[in-house]
């Protein structure tokens, strides 16, 4: 059951992502940077760069969801980067799945 679920939740975090790219002019040579961050990471974030789309999740389904997150992202787009460091990252404290776009600063 928790595999269909954060299967779901990858799907709707996907579209988030391709329909906030049409909304705000992507190029083909713009995507995603996908992170996993504390609350406080993800609001130093949101004031460096815009757009940017975060999702709160639970501690135990956050790397499994990054990893649902990126295959999808990757099978759409080939220049997707991604930044995860499972050894570090995958602790208590990590909450939000973060995208933005490091090229479009605020």
């Amino acid at each position: 059951m928790t595999n269909k679920i954060v299967d779901f939740q990858a799907k709707v975090y996907v579209y988030d992502l391709n329909n906030c790219a049409r909304e705000f002019g992507f190029k083909d040579d713009e995507g995603w940077e996908l992170s996993l961050a504390t609350q406080d990471e993800r609001k130093a974030l949101e004031k460096k760069y815009y757009p940017i789309v975060s999702t709160k999740v639970l501690p135990e389904i956050l790397v499994e969801l990054f990893g649902l997150v990126k295959d999808k992202l990757e099978q759409a787009r080939s220049n997707i980067q991604n930044q995860l460091d499972a050894g570090n990252k995958a602790d208590s404290n990590m909450q939000y799945l973060v995208a933005f776009n490091p090229k479009r600063h605020r």
